[in-house]
């Protein structure tokens, strides 16, 4: 009788242990959900805007600003024509952006004319990826399996802003963010990279390539805007994803995915005339 008691028990604490290791494996999976992955390389502008970032890898956004340089404006506002990226340039951000730059510097160019004219490389070629430190990767005009499309970089921006200003452009790319206040408090707007939701890029959104030049890191959630303004909370600036002029994102949260990609930014020096 004691030993059928004693086995009795065992296979109850045995029950107990069971049921209490699958309530903490669920309650383990419940705290750590699978992240969404991204397969397709081939992305547009749109899909892009698609993807959310988890609350807890956005949590920049609640963060302070930083304080304004002692000799910059605590604001400011600039003028800048608005120029759609849609429907001819699905992947055309940056081009687009850099229409909007050159426009407001009394440039009378479009975007498809600059989309033709920009270097241009391929989405891979011999076992390497193409590489938006020297052109535009990928098809520009549709993204789709067989013709994918990823970016352009500062370098070949500044290049082809040059053909029309002249040393005139600018490429601040490298300098802090209050270098970009101080020229747009000067009266001119900066061409940056950002990402699609103007929020920090996870690390499950970045993924690695090989190319000619060497190993880089990208992201397919990059996207490229003229930045027009900035205050104590927030950053303003034309969006070609938008229908309007007059976006505007957390400061802290736009900085420092700026950062993430490099901070990359141009723009330009007031003309002659105009000094």
């Amino acid at each position: 009788m004691f030993l059928k008691k004693k086995a009795a028990g065992a296979v109850l604490l045995c029950i107990i242990g069971c049921a209490s290791a699958f309530l903490y494996m669920g309650e383990r999976e419940d705290r750590h959900p699978e992240k969404p992955v991204r397969t397709a390389p081939s992305v547009t502008e749109d899909q892009k805007a698609l993807i959310h970032v988890r609350a807890e890898e956005n949590a920049v956004s609640r963060l302070p600003a930083p304080p304004p340089h002692p000799n910059q404006k605590a604001k400011a506002k600039v003028s800048a024509p608005f120029v759609s990226q849609k429907p001819e340039l699905p992947n055309g951000c940056e081009i687009t952006s850099l229409t909007m730059l050159l426009n407001s510097a009394d440039i009378p160019v479009d975007k498809m004319t600059l989309a033709r004219e920009i270097k241009k490389v391929p989405f891979s070629s011999d076992k390497y990826m193409g590489n938006p430190n020297e052109g535009f990767v990928g098809n520009m005009y549709h993204g789709n399996k067989n013709n994918p499309g990823l970016a352009v970089y500062h370098g070949p921006i500044a290049d082809l802003a040059g053909k029309y200003l002249g040393d005139r452009v600018i490429d601040l790319t490298g300098s802090n963010w209050t270098r970009v206040e101080r020229q747009i408090s000067q009266g001119q707007p900066v061409w940056v990279i950002t990402s699609i939701n103007f929020q920090p890029v996870p690390d499950s959104g970045w993924r690695t390539w090989r190319t000619r030049q060497g190993t880089l890191r990208i992201s397919f959630l990059e996207h490229s805007v003229l930045v027009t303004g900035y205050d104590s909370e927030h950053v303003y600036f034309n969006d070609p994803l938008s229908n309007r002029h007059g976006s505007k994102a957390s400061k802290p949260a736009f900085i420092k995915v700026w950062k993430q990609f490099g901070s990359q930014a141009v723009s330009y020096k007031k003309a002659d005339i105009d000094r």
